[in-house]
């Protein structure tokens, strides 16, 4: 198996069960999976794949990296893989000038649960939630619209329509929801210039809701709100439908939610 058919096997074992690994339940003090060296949150197909395996620490390391730190892998633990881009300089064989490409690669990673002889272990706090600044620092947001009886995205006029905070079960429903919409909005012509037309079920549909899936995922992370919407099993059967059949899907949506989130928060990536 290659590098896609690894990643997206494993994510189709986690929806074959019921459940999509970036709609389970999280702590807010676990925060966004990132490395225990470096300190900086994994991002992408990486962050579901790290937090899937419910770990309660959010830090993460290489088997090398542990050693470094003067520290060993617990005997019989399992790794998680995770992906990366790498450029490949090659020649162009008619011009003989240099160019490059990205080709993904993988390395794999064990939890501090997994590591054992680790000095200066951080600890995880509680986060504030900051769930109503994330709309407000959208910096060109399209009008949000309450009293609505379901939720959806307009890109005619570019509006996202709500129903009232009231009529959701918990406010981190509520915020799960507004970030799902928000997220399509990042795809107007006027930002990231994603959205085609399409109808409902068809393949295309299904990989712009899962972009907004991740994106809300992804949004309600970096805002400390606890997501425990279930999703139905229509979504799951159409996510496995079309990343069964092409096994660069979950990375490359992945991506786009994860450049969707970037967007709405104004992060800019290294």
């Amino acid at each position: 198996m290659n590098i896609y058919d690894t990643i997206t096997e494993r994510i189709c074992t986690m929806l074959q069960s019921g459940v999509a690994p970036w709609q389970k339940p999280w702590q807010v003090n676990r925060g966004l999976p990132r490395n225990f060296v470096s300190k900086r949150p994994y991002s992408g197909i990486n962050t579901w794949l790290l937090h899937s395996c419910q770990f309660e620490s959010p830090y993460w390391l290489t088997y090398r990296q542990a050693q470094e730190q003067g520290a060993q892998v617990k005997r019989g633990e399992k790794s998680c893989p995770v992906v990366f881009w790498r450029e490949i300089e090659t020649e162009d064989r008619k011009t003989g000038e240099a160019k490059s490409f990205p080709m993904l690669r993988f390395y794999y990673l064990f939890n501090l649960a997994q590591v054992q002889g680790l000095k200066d272990t951080p600890v995880s706090t509680v986060e504030p939630s900051v769930a109503s600044s994330i709309l407000s620092g959208y910096k060109d947001a399209p009008q949000v619209k309450h009293g609505f009886a379901s939720a959806f995205y307009s890109p005619s006029d570019d509006t996202v329509s709500m129903p009232d905070k009231s009529h959701f079960a918990t406010e981190g429903d509520y915020y799960a929801t507004l970030y799902h919409e928000l997220v399509h909005s990042t795809g107007h012509k006027s930002r990231l210039d994603r959205l085609t037309p399409t109808s409902f079920g068809s393949d295309a549909y299904s990989s712009e809701e899962l972009i907004a899936e991740l994106g809300s995922a992804f949004l309600c992370c970096v805002a400390g709100v606890d997501r425990k919407l279930e999703t139905n099993a229509a979504y799951l059967a159409g996510w496995l439908k079309v990343l069964r059949q092409d096994n660069k899907l979950i990375i490359k949506t992945s991506t786009q939610a994860q450049r969707a989130t970037d967007y709405i928060i104004g992060t800019k990536k290294d």
